[in-house]
């Protein structure tokens, strides 16, 4: 209970950011559905186009649709010689605003479509203008027809939401997508409770609306409305405090040693005076780009995640060198200071459960080769589409009988159960000795080096008070100590946070 409690209490800013971005997406989607309502109520062969396309978009899937906004507001940004964010706010109001056309636009054609000719043609005997027509005629009639779309839209919006956490959107589904890879059943609860009670509240509320226009019942409408507008600002209500520069945003990706270290990050940042928030959840992607935007300030990366991704090179170097290289890039490239290294390497690392790769006889990728065709793979959810991937797929013709992607505490558990023979793993992980895995030698050198760096916003690079309080955890994380923290949040019995661990992290460092 007290675990559900600690988790509620991550519920307000992140709803405030929920609560704002499905309110402007809902506005907007209103605000491009009447026009386009009217209009395809009055010419249908225009009308099936505007559905048409309106229906497409409902084709996509939300998470695809806020993912596609990505790249192509970067090449706009870069069209135009950038200020355009292509991550967080503006593609995930573009996504929802799509999601919400449709059944307003089709309630509103339904509603007008539906509408007896002989009514306009009295309004027209009167002497009413077409506007008139509309104003003081059509729209009373359409309204709760239309109203019952909005209130569609408004849940789907809200649902929808949560999904922005994949592009740099603080929302609700930041504490799901978190609870989900470290297992805290609590946070997950916690924000499906919360996303869903605010699409109930809303919906009432909109109902209501509904219903007092139907029944021509002014102060039940009206009444309605304020109640949702004062919702709407007591619940953003965190989002009006002003915090300053002293307010600073740490990035994690979406798995355990990332939240762990955000945290560390995060308690150094508090202890100097900093008034810290954490942006969870983002994509290799994502992140590097949220960083270079101001979006965060800090966040922990790997040198051959950026080495092959940002940087797109193939050949792999010495640590050392890589290290270096990127440190020299990420500056000249976008102004980011790499503070340095934390000490320890999370390398991708292919494992198999330890009797079977003896009985198989398969200890290095060479052996591996072989006997894939006969095996099931498995991999985080983004290791194939990675470039890592294609380089050893190069070096080791590897042919598996399956591959699936699973989030990565899935990923173990599906090695563990025998839905899958060989998994990605990390290097890092205390799973590897707790499960007793057996780590493929790579003999060819195809992975390269994953030293884990910090790294600064442009922004922060020249606060010397920020990056003071960040620099005694340079080379000071042994890979041992960062297995066990991971381990005691990935583990079934005594589970711990990322927040208990990034502190038993800083005692065992002397921080």
């Amino acid at each position: 209970m007290s675990a559900f409690l600690d988790a509620l209490g991550r519920v307000p800013p992140l709803l405030a950011q929920h609560v704002l971005l499905s309110a402007a997406a809902l506005l907007l989607g209103i605000a491009i559905s009447l026009p386009l309502a009217i209009v395809a109520a009055r010419r249908p062969r225009t009308g099936r186009v505007i559905l048409g396309f309106a229906s497409l978009v409902q084709t996509v899937p939300s998470l695809a649709l806020l993912a596609l906004f990505y790249p192509l507001l970067l090449w706009l940004s870069a069209l135009v010689g950038g200020g355009i964010p292509a991550l967080g706010f503006l593609p995930s109001l573009i996504a929802l605003t799509l999601y919400a056309l449709l059944p307003i636009i089709r309630n509103g054609v339904a509603g007008l479509t539906g509408i007896d000719p002989a009514v306009r043609q009295a309004a027209k005997a009167v002497g009413m203008t077409p506007a008139q027509t509309l104003r003081l005629v059509e729209a009373p009639l359409v309204a709760p027809v239309l109203i019952a779309g909005i209130r569609t839209a408004a849940v789907w919006t809200i649902g929808a939401a949560t999904l922005s956490t994949t592009v740099g959107q603080p929302s609700l589904g930041d504490m799901i997508f978190a609870g989900l890879q470290t297992q805290n059943w609590a946070l997950v609860l916690a924000g499906c409770f919360a996303a869903a009670g605010l699409a109930l509240a809303v919906d009432a509320l909109i109902g209501l609306i509904e219903r007092g226009i139907a029944h021509r019942r002014r102060a039940v409408w009206l009444g309605a409305t304020l109640a949702l507008v004062a919702g709407l600002l007591a619940a953003t209500a965190p989002l009006w405090q002003r915090g300053g520069d002293k307010v600073v945003t740490v990035g994690a990706k979406n798995f355990s040693e990332q939240y762990i270290l955000a945290r560390l990050i995060g308690d150094r940042l508090t202890r100097a005076g900093y008034t810290v928030r954490y942006r969870d959840g983002l994509g290799s992607a994502v992140i590097y780009g949220a960083l270079t935007s101001g979006d965060i300030d800090v966040y922990v990366d790997y040198a051959g995640t950026l080495w092959t991704g940002a940087m797109r090179r193939s050949d792999v170097p010495d640590p050392k060198a890589m290290a270096t290289a990127i440190g020299r890039w990420t500056q000249a490239s976008s102004g980011v200071r790499l503070v340095g290294s934390l000490g320890f390497e999370n390398a991708y690392a292919f494992a198999m459960r330890g009797d079977d790769a003896r009985r198989r006889g398969i200890a290095s990728l060479s052996d591996l080769v072989g006997a894939a065709p006969a095996l099931r793979f498995g991999s985080d959810l983004e290791f194939l589409e990675r470039p890592e991937w294609a380089a050893v797929r190069h070096a080791y013709p590897l042919r598996f009988a399956a591959a699936t992607p699973y989030a990565p505490t899935f990923m173990y558990r599906a090695l563990a159960s025998g839905e899958a023979d060989v998994i990605s793993a990390f290097s890092s992980d205390g799973r590897i000795a707790a499960d007793r895995l057996t780590v493929l030698t790579d003999p060819k050198h195809a992975i390269p080096s994953y030293d884990a760096l910090l790294l600064v916003a442009p922004a922060r690079a020249g606060d010397a008070a920020f990056t003071a309080a960040l620099a005694p955890l340079v080379g000071r994380i042994p890979v041992a100590a960062m297995r066990e923290a991971n381990y005691q949040v990935d583990r079934d019995a005594g589970k711990r946070t990322p927040e208990q661990a990034a502190a038993w992290l800083a005692r065992r460092l002397g921080l």
